[in-house]
């Protein structure tokens, strides 16, 4: 097992910034190589919900864990590549929130892949995909004004 940490500020309401998180059909626009989200059991921001994350022909299914919204959620995935679990705390800081989120990955094959993606601001590396994240979620934000 290893342990990843990332954290953001975003300009926006915690409300907002977890209701975008949540919003399953939104994944594409900020996470690396999702092509769909089908498998839908529950909502997406309670605990026990269900879906399955699919990046081209890998699945990965996610079951969320724990829910308190619009402060915290966790899940469990898995795929070939990547499994183990992401813990995610959002916080009213100032006029924003702040994204405070951990991954676990389990497995050798999985804390290879974790390191990797662990490593710089890429696009489709774990601080990437928050980057390109608060990106969507201050645009939208800012015009709303």
């Amino acid at each position: 097992m290893a342990t990843y940490r990332v954290t953001t500020l975003v300009a926006a309401p915690p409300q907002r910034v977890f209701a975008v998180w949540t919003d399953l059909d939104r994944f594409s626009e900020w996470i690396g190589g999702v092509t769909r989200v089908t498998d839908r059991v529950g909502p997406p921001n309670q605990a026990g919900s269900r879906y399955t994350v699919w990046f081209g022909r890998m699945a990965s299914p996610t079951e969320i864990l724990a829910a308190d919204p619009p402060r915290h959620i966790r899940t469990r995935f898995g795929n070939a590549i990547l499994k183990g679990e992401s813990d995610v705390r959002f916080t009213a800081e100032g006029h924003g929130t702040r994204i405070d989120q951990e991954f676990v990955t389990r497995g050798f094959i999985a804390g290879i892949f974790g390191r990797l993606f662990s490593l710089g601001s890429y696009k489709g590396s774990f601080r990437g995909e928050l980057e390109t994240f608060r990106k969507l979620v201050e645009k939208e934000t800012s015009g709303q004004d």
